[in-house]
């Protein structure tokens, strides 16, 4: 579902496409950057504080957990959970 009219979302992917291939790539990986940071504060991971197995292991429930199957999580979640030991 979109609010915004067709005539907008048009323009818009016409300036988007305008940028560089590399300026594109460049605001994604900050698009993605932002939510990361976004995921680690919801579950109470203080800025800057560095990544642990189960905090990796709860950001990959947050943000991937709807894109596999139950038993590819469980396998998932283990793997990362056991990360580094």
């Amino acid at each position: 579902m979109s609010d915004t009219p067709r005539s907008i979302q048009d323009l818009y992917r016409h300036l988007l496409m305008r940028r560089s291939g590399a300026d594109r790539l460049r605001m994604g990986c900050e698009m993605f950057d932002a939510a990361r940071a976004l995921v680690r504060a919801s579950l109470g991971a203080p800025r800057g504080e560095p990544d642990t197995p189960e905090l990796n292991a709860r950001v990959f429930l947050r943000t991937y957990a709807g894109d596999f199957t139950p038993e590819q999580v469980v396998r998932i979640v283990a793997h990362l959970r056991h990360a580094g030991r």
